[in-house]
């Protein structure tokens, strides 16, 4: 009798840590399944506790399954559910598996029935209490702690001896019982739970490795090919970004095609893949036209390369590139050889690089449009200058002519600077010195049209003159304080144009003293609008066109610009 009371346990133990293993191969197949992403961290949401109460519930009732019967009872891993189900998902989550777990072992019958039906959703209870004190005290990566695990899941289970001899009916028959399975379940479920944690660590720590990677990476091609596509989606700069992306990979080549033909092939096969060719692979036609990714692995879907039968290259991950509107506008391709097949890591860098590139792309194009409008609003204010000015000019000049030709000359050259300056600018911006010679052209002109009704203080400091700013934001300025200020006067009319320094930035002002300007809710005249348009978009709103008006008194228009110095030639 004594022998047999010895061999049975040790047997048992045997046969429970065989079951266990079992168990513990299933959850290692599904940890590498998106299904156990959820338990990867410690469940604070409700649809990840609702996916942690049916996964360790499905685990609780296997490990019944799994279980030995002896007599009428099961010797059983059922714990490590139970256990585990409160460790992550609290007490709600461990309660519910613990019930979900006894209810179906309640319903197998037995003289243990209710004891391990209630034993379970202790146990489910008591990991969920641990889980809350982890919580509470700030320590939630403790409960990632094999060791911890364990210890938690033994006492659950010297809890659940004790619940069988409590409440099972006779006594004697339930002592026997636990005699017999309490050293090898105790053993099986505190093995398992830690070894069950310990799965879930190695997941956890080979998504980190692989997140770090893909972090590590994409962070480096980011900072390698930012701003390369924004000066245009053409062959050179399309090949600069294949050859960082082939360096950085370490695929088997890099391509980059725009809708019609190849900008760039950098790696195996470059002898062959010659940029400026159409595309002819059927998979880049394929993307393109469907705005999808394509995979041709080269084992479940075939991949030959449609130039040369002896390209050595056996796999291709084919990416469109969206621009405006998500319209496809090319592909990047990654390949591998025939001696080697695609990384997953490798997969999402490929997709997360053909957003960053497409990203690029629209950013460059939208930069482009940016200088087309300062552009067009250029020439449009110069067509809004040019005809009454010219007409006004012309009148000028033509009553000087008579009284004063060597005056009219001057005002000819002064209108001829004035075109030149308005027409011919070699940048998109210019020196304030510029900007001055431009506004003294034109208001010579004005001085002789409203000669001896008109005058003008211009206090500029030298040291300022260096100062750049947008090509044609004076002039319109000092046109508007004149044209819809000072003419509109009865008696002298007089305009005082300033610069100064505030800190950083540079304040440019126009005063007139007609006080005639009134707001409008269109805006306050195309050339003031366009200027204070021209000056956010460069600059951000905190600079731009600002306006105080004292009602028949004076009106103050002030550009305020980032000061930036030009060096003196």
């Amino acid at each position: 009798m004594t022998a047999t009371m010895i061999v049975e346990p040790f047997a048992l133990v045997l046969s429970l840590l065989q079951q266990m293993c079992v168990y513990l191969v299933i959850a290692y197949l599904l940890s590498r399944t998106p299904l156990f992403l959820p338990l990867t961290h410690v469940t604070v949401r409700w649809p990840h506790k609702l996916a942690c109460y049916l996964i360790f519930s499905i685990f609780c009732i296997m490990g019944t399954y799994f279980g030995l019967h002896i007599d009428d009872s099961i010797a059983n891993t059922r714990a490590i559910g139970a256990v585990l189900g409160g460790i992550f998902g609290g007490p709600s989550v461990g309660l519910a598996v613990g019930l979900t777990g006894g209810l179906h072992r309640y319903s197998l019958g037995g003289m243990s029935a209710v004891a391990c039906a209630l034993s379970t959703m202790a146990e489910g209870l008591i990991g969920g209490l641990v889980h809350r004190h982890m919580v509470r005290h700030g320590r939630m990566e403790a409960l990632f702690d094999p060791l911890r695990v364990g210890a938690v899941t033994l006492f659950a289970e010297l809890v659940q001896m004790l619940i069988i001899l409590a409440v099972a009916k006779p006594f004697a028959a339930a002592m026997h019982l636990v005699e017999v399975v309490a050293a090898p379940m105790i053993v099986a479920n505190t093995l398992g739970a830690a070894l069950f944690m310990r799965i879930l660590l190695e997941r956890r720590v080979l998504d980190e490795k692989q997140s770090s990677a893909f972090s590590a990476k994409a962070l480096k091609i980011a900072a390698r090919c930012d701003g390369v596509l924004r000066g245009g989606f053409n062959s050179a700069n399309s090949t600069r970004v294949a050859r960082i992306i082939y360096e950085e990979t370490g695929v088997g080549a890099v391509a980059i095609t725009d809708r019609e033909k190849l900008l760039a092939f950098i790696g195996i096969g470059a002898d062959h893949h010659r940029p400026g060719t159409p595309i002819s692979s059927p998979q880049t036609h394929q993307a393109i036209a469907g705005n999808q990714v394509i995979y041709a692995d080269g084992n479940e879907v075939g991949y030959r390369c449609s130039i040369s039968p002896h390209c050595r290259l056996g796999a291709a991950l084919v990416i469109p590139l969206v621009g405006q509107d998500g319209a496809v506008i090319g592909t990047i391709k990654l390949y591998e050889p025939k001696t080697k097949i695609f990384s997953t890591i490798n997969r999402t860098l490929g997709e997360g690089v053909a957003r960053l590139l497409s990203n690029q792309i629209l950013a460059g194009h939208y930069e482009q449009q940016k200088v087309l409008l300062a552009q067009s609003e250029i020439k449009l204010l110069h067509a809004q200058v040019n005809p009454h000015f010219l007409f006004n000019a012309l009148n000028t000049i033509s009553a000087v002519i008579r009284n004063d030709p060597e005056r009219a000359r001057q005002l000819v050259q002064n209108l001829s600077t004035f075109f030149r300056k308005n027409l011919k600018r070699p940048s998109e911006t210019a020196t304030l010195a510029d900007e001055l010679e431009h506004v003294g052209a034109y208001l010579q002109i004005e001085l002789a049209r409203f000669t001896g009704s008109l005058s003008v203080a211009i206090d500029v400091p030298d040291e300022l003159r260096h100062a750049r700013l947008p090509a044609f934001s004076l002039q319109p300025l000092v046109e508007n304080a004149i044209k819809h200020g000072t003419a509109q006067l009865l008696g002298d009319g007089h305009v005082r144009i300033e610069a100064r320094r505030l800190g950083g930035e540079l304040l440019l002002s126009v005063e007139d003293n007609a006080g005639l300007y009134e707001a409008k809710p269109g805006g306050d005249g195309l050339g003031m609008t366009i200027v204070d348009r021209r000056v956010r978009n460069r600059y951000g709103d905190s600079y731009g066109v600002t306006v105080a008006c004292e009602p028949d008194a004076s009106t103050r228009v002030t550009l305020r610009l980032p000061l930036e110095e030009a060096v003196p030639a």
